[in-house]
């Protein structure tokens, strides 16, 4: 299915005030599984550092990663791109409306061409490079971003089933990947071709991650998908099943899995 269609619809209705904004990136926050990984790699990256961070997070999108990093490291710097330009303009108004738009610069900017040589101290690529062919190309381009000793911090679906692919054959959940999942050995290898000196790859969504996602994304979208009544279900849906979902995605986050279908990916330079 169409998955861009339905996030419009959705950030149609929490874009109307900023404070709505500000609930739906709590909400993602909550519900998004790869946040909870996402935002421990962050923390824990965060207590390594010592003064100024600056950050290019690659492919942005409705700026949710963007604006937990603002609100959470007062101390970092955000280059934010993306190559939809209507997303760039959408989240630049938001961060303007807070008065957050002093350390936070959004750009529209195509990952296989954009290069700014040691600038940043961390890339964030989420829920990105399944929707780029040229991956390789990408992982250079922010390899040289990097400056040494610079990180990069992935989060995309693995071949273990990712997009929800369990069988050849099969298609994408998200018709707009143009892959369904990284072999966990194939990202390794790439980013090391790319010139990163150390990757730490591991599994996310593994059984309990797996409910989850069922749960609070997969049924819900495909529900959307049908008719937009189900707006109008949502709320009590989450209401029933999210106290189960966030009991799943605290032990998916907390556990190491020999297998999953995500995958979050550590590369320095």
């Amino acid at each position: 299915m169409h998955y861009d269609p339905i996030k419009r619809q959705l950030g149609n209705v929490f874009n109307r005030t900023p404070w709505l904004r500000i609930v739906f990136y709590r909400l993602l926050d909550l519900l998004l599984l790869r946040a909870w990984h996402v935002h421990r790699v962050l923390r824990s990256w965060w207590q390594t550092q010592r003064g100024d961070v600056r950050v290019l997070d690659a492919g942005m999108g409705f700026g949710q990663y963007t604006y937990f990093i603002h609100r959470h490291f007062p101390n970092w710097q955000i280059d934010a791109v993306d190559v939809k330009e209507e997303q760039v303009e959408d989240c630049r108004r938001f961060f303007d409306s807070i008065g957050a738009s002093d350390r936070v610069k959004f750009s529209v900017a195509d990952l296989t061409q954009y290069v700014k040589p040691e600038a940043y101290d961390l890339a964030l690529s989420v829920d990105v490079m399944e929707h780029i062919l040229e991956d390789v190309l990408v992982f250079q381009n922010i390899h040289k971003s990097l400056k040494p000793g610079g990180m990069l911090l992935i989060s995309t679906p693995s071949d273990q089933g990712g997009s929800d692919v369990q069988a050849d054959g099969e298609t994408s959940f998200i018709e707009e990947h143009v892959r369904d999942g990284y072999n966990i050995k194939e990202i390794e290898q790439k980013l090391l071709n790319a010139g990163f000196s150390k990757v730490d790859a591991r599994y996310s969504y593994g059984t309990p991650g797996k409910i989850s996602w069922r749960l609070t994304m997969k049924w819900p979208i495909l529900m959307l998908g049908v008719s937009r009544l189900f707006f109008l279900i949502l709320p009590f849906y989450y209401v029933l099943v999210y106290p189960f979902a966030y009991v799943l995605n605290y032990l998916d986050s907390v556990r190491n899995h020999s297998t999953g279908t995500g995958l979050i990916v550590s590369a320095w330079k």
